[in-house]
């Protein structure tokens, strides 16, 4: 094929995907020995090739976490050429894939050795290559992470065999790019994320688009603050399936520039970079089912449903890069010999690069070339980093191989900072409050309705009510007069006749005169009885007419109560009506801040994006990100005071997890200033801490929670209350529990301020927080022994100061619960800050002579000599050979010991 032509412009093409033979296709060996673990990362020193991007969100690993470049190697078979050529030649190379060993020979009788992450044979399949070195960064990008596979070596070796393979024909021959797009395909869901491709060449120093060709000229654009580049020229295609991947890698495939050389039946004359875009959302479709309270209640209800739905992004990047080549042996010439110099220039500006990081140099020569400038974010910046080397076994380029090897060493030594992709989808956010303000408007509007409705039917009620029992009241009244009235007339009438009787009977003579009067006297007195019953009658009747009155006057009071309701409500109304406007107007200021972060998205500015409250802790270690934080910090502190404290603790009780979860990472924040840390423990945000560590089952809450508890322990005030309120317990508890280091780490910080506080030491030991902080140790992370050392390191100074002072009698503490073996046996730890700290709390434990037994017979005491010489601390080294001088029983082990000290 002439050099700078297409791969499909002849009459029949032939894919550089079918250059190796049948005869040498791989097979899956059985692995005959488990991995070791990766090589303890390389500390970088200022002056990276790119920042790192801002992480936003998980709890626990906010920060970013180290982790250097992975190297595996793949040794192509011999070609026909090289059988014939080589027959009577060992291969320059010998593969030990159970010991991740290479010996390169040197002659017959002498070989260098160099050890890989992996080593892949001849007979190692497509399959076994793609897991070994793809799948873990595939899926870290599915988790929120960036990810870099890349080949690398020399002509010919297959390294777009190993990547770009289709497998049309023989499906266990696909490459990492078809198998990570069905990975990744199949993790996600068409409803709620996104995967998006673009296809680029950097040939002769230009970036090319090999889904649109004339798209031939793409600009770098490189923000001037963070460094970092985007090229927003290139093309996006949405994926959907993998039948149309497919068709873009076919379609990019032909477009790419090969050429025939010595080495190389199709040789590649351009590093070829699939990036595959992941958009994906914690929450979906569920975001909508979530709505405001019906009640008519405060701005706090209004508060629980300020859920912002969380995004990751992140990126697939899969490098294919042009083969290295010595033109003496590849016999290139004229065009073709200038596309030989523009690759071997960009390989050497890569291999400068990757030499400054492994050597921790101040300065990397970054932009000697478009290449490295688009693989900065992959060695030294945030990306998961896979690199795969090719080598051939032909012994005539054994120093191609050699270069090729020490590439990968190199390139072992580079440290990136893994970081997760996380933001706040605001615009989201908008749209959803506000159709849950249109909703809210609609049933305040109903509910006021109803509640007016209710009233007039009351009233009503109440009117009728009052109208019977006047009309009843009235009724009786009169039937009562009336019967009283006949009552009286018949009885007047009686005493008439019965007079009339009398005078009679006294005008004509009779025998029986006084019988009559007393007869008379009898009737007088009987009417005097009923006239006294009469009366009381009526006063009855006045008494009945009193309380129907006081009835009349009880319901034009509740009628009134109900008229001074109903004007609170519409009171109420007013109030929430300027709530609503409140809110619409922060929903406004929310969509700008939305939209300025997908602008600065789409111009590459990843690390200013607003990554929510774990960001906080980035900015402390890596000084560039402190002015793209002060967004989040802005948002917080503007939170603050617009909600009011009270209603951000009242948030740790709501039943959505989500809303929890960010009101106790803001909480954190807060108590990080040590102006806060008072307001929260009055407003009572120290007892819901608590309480979250005893209910909370989610290991995000209870990391959070535990290191918001850990900022409040730095007062001494704070510590009695978080002894008081069985915090040391529920602390305990937690650590039981865990087994995140994060969260290991937060938990046994906390306990470690406790530790500081002499007051609490007896309590703090008898309660389990010394065992709690020694069954910590399990995790082996270095943060998590780093504040189990600190802890004990505090506990011995307060002690040793409360020894002294003549508080504190007997066997230490941390010896009775059986931390010294533990001391002992860290003494000289590789970690500075664990061994820094561990000394100190020996040379501590030895100033008492109550604990020289226990030193002598635990080793403490070789351990005490160790640090009295070899201490990197002077001040620490002085304070051991002190005590040692001034502890009688040290001393005289050591003359026991013939020890001259």
């Amino acid at each position: 094929m002439a050099s700078g032509s297409y791969r499909n412009g002849g009459p029949k093409p032939t894919s550089k995907l079918d250059r190796l033979p049948p005869s040498t296709a791989y097979s899956t060996p059985k692995p005959s020995a488990k991995p070791r673990p990766s090589a303890a990362p390389v500390p970088r020193r200022g002056g990276s090739v790119a920042p790192a991007a801002a992480s936003a969100g998980k709890a626990g690993g906010d920060a970013g976490v180290p982790g250097r470049v992975r190297v595996a190697v793949r040794l192509r078979p011999r070609n026909a050429e090289e059988t014939i050529a080589d027959a009577d030649f060992a291969d320059c190379v010998e593969l030990q894939p159970e010991l991740k060993r290479l010996k390169l020979r040197k002659n017959n009788w002498e070989s260098e050795t160099y050890e890989f992450d992996e080593l892949l044979t001849e007979f190692a399949s497509q399959k076994r290559v793609y897991e070994v070195v793809a799948k873990p960064v595939v899926e870290s990008v599915l988790e929120g992470y960036n990810g870099t596979v890349m080949a690398y070596g020399q002509t010919g070796t297959g390294k777009t065999y190993t990547l770009g393979r289709l497998g049309e024909e023989d499906t266990a021959a696909r490459g990492i790019m078809i198998r990570a797009m069905e990975d990744i395909l199949a993790d996600t869901s068409p409803e709620t994320d996104s995967v998006s491709v673009s296809y680029l060449q950097l040939y002769m120093e230009s970036i090319q688009d090999l889904l649109v060709p004339a798209n031939d000229n793409i600009a770098i654009i490189e923000d001037p603050k963070t460094g970092d580049v985007s090229l927003p020229g290139a093309t996006s295609v949405e994926i959907r399936d993998q039948k149309s991947f497919m068709e873009l890698l076919r379609l990019g495939e032909a477009h790419r520039f090969a050429a025939n050389t010595k080495l190389n039946t199709e040789s590649s004359r351009s590093h070829a970079i699939l990036t595959v875009h992941v958009k994906r959302s914690l929450k979906g479709k569920h975001d909508a089912d979530h709505g405001f309270p019906s009640e008519n209640g405060t701005s706090s209800t209004l508060v629980k449903s300020f859920r912002p739905p969380i995004v990751r992004k992140s990126k697939l990047v899969v490098v294919d890069l042009a083969g290295s080549e010595r033109i003496d042996k590849s016999g290139s010439e004229g065009h073709t010999l200038e596309e030989a110099k523009s690759i071997n220039l960009s390989l050497s500006a890569l291999g400068k690069c990757i030499n400054a990081l492994a050597e921790n140099s101040p300065h990397v020569p970054v932009r000697d070339s478009k290449l490295t400038r688009l693989l900065r974010d992959s060695f030294g910046g945030s990306a998961r980093t896979s690199l795969v080397v090719t080598i051939g076994p032909s012994p005539r380029h054994r120093g191609e191989t050699a270069s090729t090897i020490m590439f990968g060493q190199r390139a072992m030594k580079v440290e990136n900072m893994v970081k997760l992709k996380e933001e706040f989808d605001y615009k989201s956010l908008c749209r959803r409050l506000d159709i849950e303000l249109d909703k809210l408007m609609a049933e305040n509007e109903r509910q006021r309705k109803g509640f007016e409705d209710e009233i007039e039917r009351i009233r009503t009620e109440a009117d009728s009510r009052v109208a019977e029992v006047e009309k009843g009241y009235n009724y009786t009244l009169e039937n009562e007069r009336l019967k009283y009235q006949q009552d009286n007339m018949d009885s007047i009438k009686k005493l008439e006749e019965k007079w009339m009787a009398n005078v009679n009977r006294a005008r004509a003579p009779t025998t029986s005169s006084s019988a009559d009067i007393v007869e008379v006297r009898q009737l007088l007195q009987n009417e005097k009885l009923l006239r006294q019953s009469t009366e009381e009658v009526v006063v009855n009747l006045k008494r009945e007419i009193s309380h129907w009155k006081r009835l009349e006057a009880a319901g034009s009071s509740e009628i009134v109560k109900l008229r001074k309701m109903l004007d609170s409500e519409a009171n109420q109304k007013h109030k929430l009506e300027e709530e609503i406007a409140i809110l619409r107007s922060q929903l406004l200021q929310l969509s700008f801040q939305a939209d300025e972060t997908s602008r600065s998205l789409d111009r590459g500015e990843s690390g200013k994006a607003l990554t929510g409250f774990d960001s906080l802790v980035p900015q402390a270690r890596h000084p560039q990100l402190r002015d793209s934080a002060n967004g989040p910090k802005a948002s917080i502190a503007k939170l603050f005071e617009q909600v009011g404290l009270q209603k951000i603790l009242s948030l740790l009780e709501s039943e959505d997890h989500d809303v929890r979860v960010h009101a106790v990472k803001v909480v954190a924040n807060l108590a990080a200033e040590e102006a806060n840390q008072d307001k929260i423990v009055e407003a009572g945000g120290l007892t819901s801490l608590l309480m979250l560590l005893r209910n909370s089952e989610d290991e995000t809450i209870r990391r959070v929670a535990a290191g918001a508890i850990a900022n409040l322990a730095m007062n001494e005030t704070n510590q009695e209350l978080i002894m008081a309120q069985g915090g040391i317990v529920l602390l305990s508890m937690t650590a039981a529990d865990a087994e995140d280091p994060q969260t290991l780490r937060m938990v046994a910080g906390a306990i470690a301020n406790l530790c500081g506080n002499e007051k609490l030491q007896t309590k703090l030991s008898v309660e389990g927080g010394i065992k709690a902080l020694l069954g910590m140790v399990r995790c082996g992370h270095p943060d998590v022994l780093a504040q189990v050392a600190r802890g004990i390191a505090n506990f011995a100074k307060c002690e040793s100061r409360a020894s002294t002072q003549g508080n504190k009698v007997g066997v230490s503490l941390l010896i009775e619960d059986g931390a010294l073996p533990w001391i002992v046996k860290n003494g000289n730890h590789d970690a500075s800050p664990i061994r820094r700290h561990i000394e100190l709390a020996l040379c501590h434990l030895a100033q008492h002579e109550v604990n020289a037994k226990d030193m002598i017979s635990e080793g403490g005491l070789w351990e005490l000599v160790r640090i009295s010489r070899d201490c990197s601390r002077e001040d620490i080294r002085m304070l051991a050979h002190r005590t040692l001088i001034s502890s009688a029983t040290l001393q005289t082990e050591l003359r026991r010991l013939h020890i001259e000290f």
